[in-house]
């Protein structure tokens, strides 16, 4: 399946159930990129617009590059009543922007999908002198008993499940790759806390996860239940997370 079209079907329940990211990571990239209420942004992969709002919140102007259309009009409906952003039909190879047109790059739970030596090509071409990329992902402690067991219910029910975020959760090779080794990190404890019904919508929300109509989907959703009911307390589960941001310069390979 074309990496474009894994979310097809999806927009709904991902717009409805993924989290958005800390605040103290937006106001940190702010500061440690050197933006101002002048800069532009270009959120690659920017999905149903979850961190494409929380950029338009500090006063940027953003292009949202997206290439799949479900998501892309999940995005325009949230983004509706923000100045200061353009939807994009586009791709995190082929953005369609202008050469050295935004002073930073993001890419928010979407890097796993790109390819690196491509992406890297087009962060050259798209941003001014000095401007940043911005890798962003919420990675699972995968050590926690409760992430051991949702990662066995997607073995379990779903055939395209390769692990967390397309099996690069906690994985930093292929940052130090994009990068050159020259990039900083910061790291927040960052918790997800659910109830029953967002916990299921959550893990519905995934790539690899069946949609209804599959055979399989009822067991699926039952799985999940019941893994909440192991773990859940007082009507809330709260599952191990750590939000990474990587963010540097990119340099010629």
């Amino acid at each position: 399946m074309d990496n474009n079209t894994k979310f097809n079907g999806k927009a709904k329940v991902y717009a409805a159930f993924r989290p958005y990211y800390p605040e103290q990571l937006l106001n940190d990239l702010f500061t440690e990129c050197e933006l101002s209420i002048n800069s532009t942004a270009a959120d690659i992969g920017a999905g149903t617009g979850i961190l494409t709002k929380q950029l338009l919140d500090l006063g940027l102007t953003v292009f949202a590059v997206e290439p799949n259309e479900d998501m892309r009009q999940a995005a325009t409906g949230l983004l509706k009543d923000y100045k200061g952003i353009t939807l994009v039909n586009g791709a995190a190879e082929n953005t369609t922007l202008p050469e050295h047109s935004v002073d930073l790059v993001t890419a928010a739970q979407s890097f796993h999908w790109f390819n690196e030596e491509e992406f890297h090509k087009e962060c050259q071409r798209i941003l001014k002198k000095d401007g940043k990329v911005a890798i962003i992902a919420n990675e699972r402690v995968n050590e926690a008993s409760v992430n051991l067991e949702i990662a066995d219910v997607y073995r379990r029910y779903c055939p395209n499940f390769n692990g967390f975020s397309n099996g690069l959760n906690g994985s930093q090779e292929i940052y130090d790759s994009f990068f050159n080794r020259n990039y900083h990190e910061i790291v927040y404890d960052y918790p997800l806390k659910y109830n029953k019904a967002t916990f299921i919508g959550r893990h519905l929300s995934s790539s690899f996860a069946l949609q209804e109509g599959d055979k399989q989907y009822p067991m699926l959703v039952e799985a999940l239940a019941a893994l909440f009911d192991k773990y859940g307390e007082n009507g809330l589960l709260s599952i191990p997370n750590l939000t990474k941001c990587r963010y540097g310069v990119v340099q010629a390979k």
